[in-house]
């Protein structure tokens, strides 16, 4: 159950570029469970994406934090906390800096994005187990970004922008590299999440590609449902692994910029 974080990353892949929708103050709350033949659906882990405004020498500054954790329950048995945290200028939305925080058992891992729009590159640095840095320049592109900006990415569009069937990708970077993220829009679909009640979702079948060169073949394979009014929330995502799956579901949120109209009553 490695790197239950990544589910996090996999919430970015649905829908194609907009305005990205920030708003201080909102929170949303996810349970990650595994299901096999033999082992009953079982909640292992957390996740919780938050944003709020921060000042900085800059002025204030949008500043979004994901948190990835084994529950208690499972730490003695793999423990987990994986952290991801970007800067957005609000006046521009765009990202100046990502920060990740990776520890999984004895595994830790650190990685830091600058973004130079003007120059339309990043500037990324990464270490392993504690090992000394390694730096790279990448090319920036509005369809090239970190996993949490791609998060926010499809907040601002519209489910009348979509066809179902329409096929579409986006490109998210990874320290020295970047991955492709190819995505299929199956349409509209009653979801009901565990313990929230039922919801109107928009439904989509992702792919996440292994390497710069854009192969499939040991890529992760995923159906996600994002919530069909302005919020565009993420409600589920539910991804086959080598034994069982993986699913993660809405479990608490607040703050939201608009009304969750999705939600069926």
């Amino acid at each position: 159950m490695k790197r239950l974080s990544t589910l996090l990353l996999l919430f970015a892949l649905a829908l194609p570029l907009a305005a990205q929708l920030y708003h201080a103050g909102e929170r949303l709350d996810y349970r990650v469970s595994y299901r096999a033949k033999y082992f009953p659906n079982t909640e292992v882990g957390s996740v919780t994406v938050e944003t709020t405004s921060v000042p900085t020498e800059a002025g204030s500054r949008y500043r979004v934090e994901g948190v990835a954790r084994t529950l208690p329950t499972y730490r003695w048995f793999f423990n987990m906390e994986d952290r991801y945290t970007i800067w957005v200028d609000p006046a521009t939305l765009r990202t100046e800096r990502f920060e990740s925080r990776i520890r999984e058992g004895n595994y830790t891992f650190e990685s830091d994005f600058c973004y130079d729009w003007p120059d339309s590159c990043v500037r990324t640095r990464w270490s392993s187990r504690k090992k000394p840095f390694q730096e790279k320049r990448l090319p920036l592109t509005a369809a090239s970004m970190d996993a949490v900006s791609l998060f926010f990415n499809m907040r601002s569009a519209s489910a009348d922008e979509f066809t179902e069937g329409a096929e579409g990708h986006l490109d998210m970077l990874l320290e020295d590299t970047v991955r492709r993220i190819s995505y299929r829009y199956l349409g509209r679909e009653v979801k009901k999440i565990r313990n929230m009640g039922r919801f109107n979702a928009l439904k989509f079948e992702c792919q996440l590609g292994s390497s710069e060169q854009f192969s499939f073949t040991d890529g992760s394979m995923l159906t996600l449902w994002i919530s069909d009014d302005e919020n565009k929330i993420p409600l589920a995502i539910e991804s086959p692994v080598r034994v069982g799956s993986v699913q993660a579901y809405l479990s608490g949120y607040k703050g939201l910029k608009y009304p969750l109209t999705s939600r069926i009553k």
